[in-house]
């Protein structure tokens, strides 16, 4: 360890191609290194010159969320009405545009910057670690503190933190596809490589970015943060993530919305054509409904549901890394998982030795699992930094402190993959012959030795039948082998049994019974015995679809196992192929599939499924791969993130609902008005000042209360019914829209500016109001109460919309003052408004439900036949028994004798 004063520090700019042309030990020593590393005050020295090891940091860009406000097509047409406003000499009209255009851009650009900001804090919490050789020791320190100089230790399944000259290595591939495009692994050497070789030929180098797929080495970093090679690329590049299924669902709203615009506008224009009206006024008009028709502020309702949900979920230790993920996490209705950590304790600890031939000793059986671990156990303290749970129970079990490293040599390793299943290594006793020990799964070792008698076998399967986790250790002499590959794995003999436990979590079975309320499948893939995990299952009275192994689903096509996968409950011994193929057939069935893993075996699967969960102690490239990050591995945990995206998705429908029904009726009406009256009957910047108070009011419905019953089921876009929705509803506004029309000309006689004010008035007060009966389908307030943020700022919203045609500010909005009797029959007709939509809403959701298919779906066949167990039954309650009216003794008969038959509960 070397410690540099700042002119030193300065000068360690030393390129990976040179870097690769020096031995390991040239390399340190031009890094002011060692092979025990820095010290810390040097790393801390060189980290705070150097800055962090950080490509993109994740930073709110205020002006970039600006920009993006200013590119809705939405503004735009509010920019186009403002300008030919100006141009037609109605200076007032264009500056109310220009007024509600800046407050819609304020409202906008305040609730995506605080998503942003919401988004830039959970990335801070999202953290990669590295094994580092710091002071003489092994430790784990963040990868954004690694510095040049760090020496550090790299095992299967590690993400490259940094670019790196190897030191030593065992058997080492790595996947620089992300950099070479090159899909085979690259094996890799500590020894130079020559001058001029291409970055794909520096064989004794690693990069940041690529992926550790087999073996392990130590290395000294050369190049961190945007001066290595991946951080060069990734600087010169954009950041574009597919869009998910809940931004599809947005885009589909959208376009339904761009489709009654355009007929609807183009409608108003051709009859005021036809009517004489002057060319530019009509334009104007038009431009107006089209602007007016539009939940303007619909984004700033989705971001701030959005950065709602994030700071709830990171309270709930639930970490999104995507905001718009948290709806597709509520989406989800099967969840694919593995045991450990989730179902168990995930403290795996070893309990004892099993000989399996005389002679063989519990010690000396535990000294050969030692021996065959890729720890470093030469002449030095062995720590767990970065060793697989296995390995580091058995260095953290009493029995290890007997070992003695400095009596033996290990000649070579190959390491842990997820194909062999394996670790072997080459290992001789104070200069005597050679031996190798091979330890891994039991089937793929068992498959090494010679025949094994029944006893041996028995003895197996007890422990498997009792739940434990079991390795197999092997060995054979191997005189004179001075070098190991595959094809010496062969001729061995089987000296034991090392076994594992990992318990089961003391609420598991709670957990299980939330998600399964949820009307959530889980379903468990792992590379475990197929006896173990249904033990674990059978120990939390999960009752079991059945067993595929992966020898099975390797033989079977893509049609038969899709056709199991959707009733099977346990995937044991899968691979991690094994695992994307399930999880892609899952989705092609027809359910939202949601994949929880932590290991590099399970990177493939997170990618190809809906949703993909991992927890903040994964591996590097499970995390990366992951849209939700766990903060404790625990499923309750993760049935509170499940309710929040149901809540957030819940909260979005209503404001959809409210805005399409309510925009839709006041625009068919001032299109209908426009053609009858011989005067506008709003004027354009009425229109969009009406439609921005009411919209500001709804921005409080991302914190609104939602109905249990929302919750227990998985909500998707629906457009056919939104559009039910808005052409029932819409035609109920415009009602009563005409009877105020027929007070204000009949009754009242009223004036332009006093026919407006009273339309206005009318029309702010349905719209905002027509909240409390659309945010539920229950009956509102009596079984059903609204937020207290919502109920003030709708009732705040109706109060503004009253008092403006009152205010100093009539005159320039284009309002004459009102007759106070208007008052009291605007009460009445927004009493009997309210009634009338309740009663077409009761009606309108009674229909809706006896529309659904009365078979069940493969999905809900699977919850109430494989995947529910007899206590979790009680819990699940159906998710349309309040709109059907089902007495509550009856809909117990019925659930029983549905439950009986194997019939899905709703």
């Amino acid at each position: 360890m070397t410690d540099l004063n700042v002119r030193e520090r300065s000068s360690l700019q030393l390129p990976i191609t040179d870097a690769a042309n020096l031995t390991g030990e040239q390399t340190l020593a031009r890094l002011g290194s060692g092979v025990g590393g820095l010290s810390g005050e040097e790393a801390d020295a060189r980290l705070e010159q150097l800055g962090p090891n950080a490509v993109r940091t994740h930073r709110a860009n205020a002006w970039a969320v600006l920009g993006r406000q200013f590119a809705s097509p939405i503004l735009i047409l509010l920019i186009v009405t403002a300008g030919l406003s100006l141009f037609l000499g109605d200076a007032t009209n264009s500056i109310v545009i220009g007024v509600i255009l800046l407050a819609s851009v304020g409202l906008g650009f305040a609730n995506e910057y605080r998503a942003e900001l919401a988004s830039e804090a959970l990335h801070s919490r999202v953290t990669h670690k590295a094994a580092v050789q710091r002071d003489g020791t092994t430790r784990e320190v963040d990868v954004t503190a690694l510095v040049p100089g760090d020496v550090v230790h790299l095992s299967l399944g590690a993400i490259v933190p940094a670019d790196i000259r190897l030191l030593t290595s065992n058997n080492l591939l790595c996947d620089e596809s992300i950099l070479t495009g090159e899909s085979q692994p690259a094996a890799k050497d500590p020894a130079p490589v020559p001058a001029g070789a291409s970055l794909a030929d520096l064989a004794s180098c690693v990069f940041m970015g690529t992926v550790i797929q087999s073996g392990g080495c130590s290395g000294v970093v050369v190049a961190t943060g945007g001066r290595a090679e991946f951080g060069r690329i990734a600087l010169g590049l954009g950041e574009r993530q597919p869009q998910t299924e809940f931004q599809l669902g947005l885009k589909r709203f959208s376009f339904l919305l761009l489709q009654v615009a355009v007929v609807l506008t183009s409608l108003i224009f051709v009859a005021n054509l036809l009517l004489q009206r002057p060319l530019l006024e009509s334009l104007l008009f038009s431009l107006a409904i089209a602007v007016g028709i539009t939940p303007q502020l619909l984004p700033a309702v989705v971001s701030t549901s959005l950065a709602t949900g994030t700071r709830q979920l990171a309270k709930q230790k639930v970490l999104v890394k995507r905001l718009v993920c948290i709806e597709d996490l509520g989406d989800m209705d099967i969840l694919v998982t593995d045991k450990t950590g989730t179902l168990t304790e995930g403290k795996i600890s070893f309990t004892h030795a099993v000989p399996a031939r005389d002679g063989m000793s519990d010690d000396g059986l535990l000294t050969l699992g030692l021996l065959a671990t890729e720890a470093n156990y030469e002449g030095a303290k062995v720590s767990s930094a970065g060793q697989n749970p296995l390995d580091a129970a058995l260095w953290e079990s009493p029995g290890a402190t007997g070992f003695e490293p400095a009596r033996y040599e290990r000649l070579d390793l190959i390491g842990f993959d997820h194909q062999r299943r394996r670790t072997t290594v080459l290992v001789r006793e104070a200069g005597g012959p050679a031996f190798l020990v091979t330890k891994g799964a039991p089937e793929d070792v068992l498959a090494l030795c010679g025949p094994i008698p029944p006893a041996v076998q028995a003895r197996l399967d007890e422990q498997f039948d009792a739940g434990a986790r079991v390795v197999a250790v092997a060995t054979r002499p191997a005189p004179g082998l001075g070098r190991l590959t595959a094809d010496h794995e062969y001729g061995l003999t089987l000296a034991g049994f090392l076994v594992f436990l990992d318990r089961p979590k003391a609420n598991a079975r709670q957990s299980l019974d939330r998600l399964e309320a949820l009307g959530i499948s889980v379903k468990l893939a792992t590379g475990d015995n197929a006896k173990v995990a249904e033990k674990v299952c059978a120990d939390l009275d999960v009752i079991s679809g059945g067993t595929l192994t992966g020898a099975e689903v390797e033989g079977m096509s893509d049609a038969e196992l899709a056709a199991a996968a959707r009733t099977a409950t346990i995937f044991a011994r899968v691979s991690p192929e094994q695992k994307a193929r399930i999880i892609t057939l899952l989705r092609q069935s027809g359910g939202a599939v949601g994949f929880m893993g932590d290991g590099v075996n399970d990177a493939l699967a997170l990618h190809k499924a809906d949703i993909g969960i991992s927890v903040d102690t994964a591996t590097d490239v499970a995390k990366d791969a992951a849209d939700v990050v766990l903060l404790d591995k625990d499923l309750g945990v993760l049935a509170d993130g499940v309710m929040e995206g149901r809540r957030i998705f819940a909260n979005t429908i209503k404001y959809v609902l409210m805005g399409t029904s309510s925009n839709f009726g006041n625009m068919f009406s001032a299109a209908t008005a426009s053609v009858v009256l011989s005067f506008l009957p709003m004027l354009p910047g009425q229109i969009l000042l009406n439609n921005l108070l009411y919209d500001s009011g709804q921005l409080a419905i991302p914190g609104d209360r939602v109905d249990p019953e929302q919750l227990r089921a998985p909500s998707h876009w629906n457009i056919a019914f939104i559009r039910r929705f808005m052409l029932l509803f819409g035609p109920i506004s415009s009602l009563f829209d005409f009877a105020t029309f027929a007070l204000m000309l009949f009754v009242f006689t009223a004036t332009p500016g006093e026919f407006r004010a009273g339309w206005f008035i009318e029309s702010i007060a349905t719209q905002t109001l027509i909240i409390f009966a659309i945010r539920t389908r229950r009956v509102p307030f009596l079984r059903s109460r609204p937020s207290t943020g919502l109920l003030a700022a709708s009732l705040g919203v109706v109060a503004v919309g009253v008092f403006l045609p009152l205010s100093p500010l009539a005159g320039v909005l284009g309002f004459d003052p009102l007759p106070v009797p208007f008052f009291l029959a605007l009460l009445v007709m927004v009493v009997v408004y309210l009634v009338l939509v309740e009663l077409a809403k009761q009606w309108f959701f009674a229909r809706d439900a006896q529309q659904l298919p009365a078979a069940p779906t493969p999905v809900q066949r699977r919850h109430a036949t494989h995947h529910i167990s007899r206590r979790a039954y009680r819990f699940s309650i159906p998710f349309r028994a309040p709109q059907l009216k089902i007495a509550a003794a009856k809909g117990r008969s019925i659930r029983r004798r549905r439950a009986r038959r194997g019939r899905p509960l709703a």
